[in-house]
């Protein structure tokens, strides 16, 4: 089957990268780590498929930690939506190599590297066919990017939000780390997983994703073409459901 020839699940969806993926565990930048992340987004953009995208910081920085190294928690994190931003801007490139138009679009003013964060100019990107990847998080310190990727799926009207996760298949019933027997749940409730105290993604994210009732995915990036999978709608990982 040729890619043209595949017929996507979603019509527009957001994509949550972590950072520290980007680093391939280390601090700083895997130049081939992030091309695989980008020969895989490009796959489904032509076969139709409208992307978004939302990535961490965590292989520059991160605010809790630097806090606990003594920094001030707002600078910290400001810090880290820099390192964001850096991020977007290599993901970008290596997604313009593939040829794939895409925008940066920042929620700190920047004008010289990205545009500033506008929904409905990123709705009308995602529509003319390019990726549109958000930086600088909220742009306000104490939001997480798996907040920030809930809330920015819905301003830009997303049919779900893809939550890469390295290491793990998706939502377990319990730690790997800690518990050999740990198994896959292919299909829970926000309601259930709540209740069952599983730990999904960060508490304000989840909520926000709850009362909103949007469909989530939790797959693990590991695999050869889990992400074009995962875009294109194919079943992995773990679905979240409203109740």
């Amino acid at each position: 089957m040729t890619e043209s020839a595949i017929s996507p699940t979603y019509h527009r969806v957001l994509l949550k990268l972590s950072g520290e993926v980007f680093g391939g565990g280390q601090v700083g930048l895997d130049p081939d780590v992030v091309k695989g992340i980008a020969r895989q987004m490009a796959e489904a953009n032509r076969s139709g498929v409208q992307i978004c995208v939302v990535i961490g910081g965590g292989n520059f920085f991160r605010g809790a930690e630097l806090q606990q190294r003594g920094m001030d928690r707002v600078r910290a994190d400001y810090m880290g939506m820099l390192g964001i931003v850096m991020n977007c801007l290599a993901l970008q490139d290596f997604l313009e190599k593939e040829g794939i138009d895409t925008r940066v679009q920042s929620a700190i003013t920047m004008g010289q590297v990205a545009e500033p964060y506008i929904p409905r100019r990123a709705i009308r990107h995602m529509e003319k066919g390019r990726i549109v990847i958000f930086g600088a998080g909220m742009g306000m310190p104490f939001f997480s990017t798996d907040t920030v990727a809930v809330q920015r799926a819905l301003e830009s009207r997303c049919d779900a939000v893809l939550i890469a996760k390295n290491g793990v298949d998706g939502v377990m019933t319990a730690d790997p780390k800690k518990d050999p027997s740990a198994t896959l749940i292919d299909e829970v409730t926000y309601q259930e997983a709540i209740e069952r105290e599983l730990r999904v993604i960060d508490q304000t994210a989840f909520a926000l994703g709850a009362e909103n009732k949007l469909p989530m995915v939790v797959f693990g990036m590991e695999g050869e073409g889990n992400i074009t999978r995962a875009l294109q709608g194919e079943r992995i990982g773990t679905l979240v459901v409203p109740a």
